[in-house]
């Protein structure tokens, strides 16, 4: 089968949303949302989100699925904000645990902060399937960028986070915590593996080089042939030695410190305090 893929560029974070839907009914999934974040000011804002309404009620959509391909270290997610306009289930990799157990010692939640992945509604593991329609979507689970990562393959279509970018920009950063080079390369392989006309939908782009149009979709094929990092004759031990070297010179996300806190909490914020008022914290030299 063969979904109808939206996508939805947003400029401030660079990241693509996107609305699955049931080419033969009303049934879709959104994945990746974003929550609009102005760290200056602390501000949030829906605008991104309300155009994912708009377009849902638009075209008479049913949301079956918030879907989560991370725990995203750029931008926060607008889940719950989608799930009380639209419904769905919000969907995360099992793996959530290891993350939160990691973040919540980063961010000294205490043991109020429940590390058990119980704020997602479903927590997937590797070869899960479920359906957004009559579509099945088949689950993998492709860490190396975080424990978490997973990759969903909707019929033709491969949702694959951060693991990979389009082509002529490669893959992601293995250097959070919990994060590996090795791992990654060993994930990527496994999206590889699918047929060469898969669709692949990345979770974002930054122009490559000499590209002068943003771009989010590919091949499995493209990809094999032509992706920097992993393509052609790319070797594991080769890859490793690139990645690593490459993540060393980077600088950490500007919304990595409200994302984590906000996105191992399926999208909602930390408790307010007796006052009403939300915090976010800021580790020093904790990243």
């Amino acid at each position: 089968m063969t979904p109808k893929v939206t996508g939805f560029f947003d400029d401030a974070t660079n990241t693509i949303s996107y609305v699955v839907q049931d080419p033969e009914g009303s049934a879709c999934a959104i994945v990746d949302s974003v929550l609009d974040f102005d760290y200056s000011s602390g501000r949030t804002d829906t605008k991104s989100a309300d155009t994912i309404i708009a377009f849902v009620k638009e075209h008479n959509l049913d949301v079956q699925w918030l879907l989560e391909t991370h725990v995203h270290a750029d931008h926060l997610s607008a889940a719950p904000y989608l799930q009380d306009a639209l419904g769905g289930k919000i969907g995360i990799g099992d793996r959530i645990q290891v993350v939160q157990d990691t973040f919540g010692k980063v961010f000294n939640e205490g043991t109020e902060f429940q590390r058990d992945g119980s704020q997602f509604d479903k927590l997937f593991v590797e070869g899960d399937s479920f359906h957004i329609g009559q579509m099945r979507a088949d689950v993998l689970h492709t860490p190396g960028h975080t424990p978490a990562c997973l990759t969903y393959v909707v019929g033709d279509a491969a949702f694959v986070g951060d693991t990979l970018f389009m082509p002529d920009f490669g893959t992601a950063r293995c250097d959070f915590p919990g994060g590996s080079s090795e791992q990654l390369y060993d994930s990527v392989q496994k999206i590889l593996a699918l047929p060469d006309d898969t669709r692949i939908f990345v979770g974002h782009d930054y122009k490559a080089p000499g590209r002068e149009d943003y771009a989010w979709e590919t091949t499995v094929g493209e990809q094999k042939a032509k992706n920097v990092h992993v393509g052609g004759d790319a070797t594991k031990e080769r890859f490793v030695e690139m990645r690593d070297a490459r993540d060393a010179t980077l600088a950490m996300p500007k919304l990595i410190i409200p994302s984590l806190q906000v996105n191992m909490r399926a999208g909602q914020m930390p408790p307010a305090d007796e006052d009403g008022k939300v915090f976010l914290k800021v580790p020093v030299n904790g990243l």
